[in-house]
């Protein structure tokens, strides 16, 4: 592989690796106060009102 190649991979594999453990560390350092504004995913449509 040639010089190119291994910067390209290393930068994407870097980055990837950076993306997934920065999200990681976001859900596993969720405060309760940040957990309260979740939402759920109840979605109440016209056409299933009675």
């Amino acid at each position: 592989m040639t010089v190119g190649g291994w910067i390209i991979m290393i930068v994407s594999v870097g980055s990837v690796t950076c993306l997934f453990s920065w999200c990681i560390h976001k859900v596993l350092t969720t405060s309760e106060e940040e957990e309260d504004n979740v939402h759920g995913t109840e979605i109440e449509t016209p056409d299933t009102k009675n």
